[in-house]
């Protein structure tokens, strides 16, 4: 499946929502409650990853927490939106297309 590219509406409201939840230092100031904008945060965050690479669960760990402290939730929202797959302790980030689209919400 293609990615389709984001509508001006669609890019806007990402643009806004990373605007408001992160700070001019570039961490996360709060985890959204509404989903369709911690679907925005989730997946900005999680394309910083390397597509390919397995990463530990230290690692995964170690790289939320230049973001937000919170590592435990934010990685365990990596798994159940489907943004990552965890076997065996190691950490792969998943095709965007698998994952919950936040544009179709």
């Amino acid at each position: 499946m293609t990615e389709q590219p984001l509508t001006e509406t669609e890019r806007k409201l990402r643009d806004s929502v990373l605007r408001n939840f992160f700070g001019s230092d570039g961490r996360l100031k709060s985890i959204p409650a509404q989903l369709k904008k911690k679907l925005i945060v989730l997946e900005y965050l999680v394309l910083k990853l390397e597509p390919e690479r397995a990463y530990e669960e230290s690692e995964i760990n170690a790289f939320i927490r230049l973001y937000h402290e919170d590592y435990a939730t934010i990685r365990r929202e990596f798994i159940v939106q489907g943004l990552m797959a965890r076997e065996l302790e190691i950490y792969r980030r998943g095709p965007l297309a698998a994952a919950r689209r936040w544009e179709e919400l």
